[in-house]
């Protein structure tokens, strides 16, 4: 299982029995939306401090966790065990949030290894993180082999899901893989949306949100637009509006935090934990 150097639906309040007076009132919908709104725990791709991994695996998730994250989501396990891991996750209080599975892993001939490696760490989500398919009908076959995966995996409890690129954004024969791939899957299958890959492939985050809701439970919040060592709220990304439709209507379970590009990753983690102090995420 070693992976080296790899990296329900609507939840908002029906208007239609509230009183003609409380129609009247142009904050109360705001309002009524604002209480409907759920904390959402805050993970980090560990992607983003890979050198540090490559050095100090669990020194790594131990300093994560007393910056204030609640989970991990796992990029490789650096020919580490699964016991070894969870024995680090729990000594830390922190949890897996997710594990960035190469699609190989997820085949009939592995499955059964990658089942018991994420059942002996405590992780429930399996992301599949790139994929490419020349053809729409490639596309849909590779969404009903995620489907078949999703009903054999959920009596175990675990979900089966895929993390955007850019390239998800570019038509294929006049449709966008992102769509094929979700349109075409059960809603048990994860969407995780990529804020940043999402931008780069020239589509817009909200809009891309708004397609499939209920289906983002786990989503990569990245900034975008602001230079090499933006955090989010320094870059260009709305991310009030992203936020505001993950807790009401994305049946968002978990913000995973990731950045790619900065040249002090641990000290860029904690600027992030302060962005979403700011935000009110943490």
């Amino acid at each position: 299982m070693a992976q080296n150097h790899l990296l329900h639906r609507r939840n908002f309040l029906k208007l239609a029995g509230m009183t003609g007076t409380a129609l009247g009132l142009g904050l109360t919908g705001c309002a009524i939306e604002k209480s409907a709104r759920k904390k959402i725990p805050v993970g980090v791709q560990l992607y983003s401090v890979r050198e540090s991994c490559k050095t100090d695996f669990p020194g790594t998730i131990a300093a994560l966790a007393k910056l204030g994250y609640n989970g991990v989501e796992f990029a490789g396990y650096w020919n580490y065990s699964a016991p070894e891991i969870r024995k680090w996750l729990d000594a830390d209080g922190i949890v897996a949030c997710g594990s960035h599975t190469p699609y190989e892993m997820v085949r009939p001939d592995k499955l059964q290894a990658t089942i018991e490696f994420n059942q002996t760490i405590g992780n429930h989500f399996i992301i599949v993180p790139d994929m490419t398919a020349k053809t729409q009908a490639a596309w849909i076959e590779r969404a009903k082999e995620f489907s078949d995966l999703a009903a054999q995996l959920k009596p175990l409890g675990l979900s089966i899901g895929y993390h955007s690129h850019w390239h998800d954004f570019h038509p294929i024969e006049g449709q966008m893989p992102w769509d094929i791939f979700g349109e075409h899957t059960s809603a048990d299958v994860i969407l995780q949306l990529d804020t940043s890959n999402c931008c780069d492939g020239g589509a817009d985050p909200l809009t891309e949100l708004k397609k499939f809701p209920g289906r983002t439970r786990s989503i990569h919040i990245k900034p975008n637009g602001g230079g090499p060592e933006a955090v989010i709220g320094e870059d260009k990304i709305d991310w009030n509006s992203v936020f505001n439709w993950c807790e009401t209507r994305g049946g968002t379970q978990w913000y995973v935090m990731e950045h790619e590009s900065s040249v002090n990753p641990m000290g860029t983690m904690a600027r992030t934990m302060a962005a979403l102090k700011k935000f009110d995420k943490a």
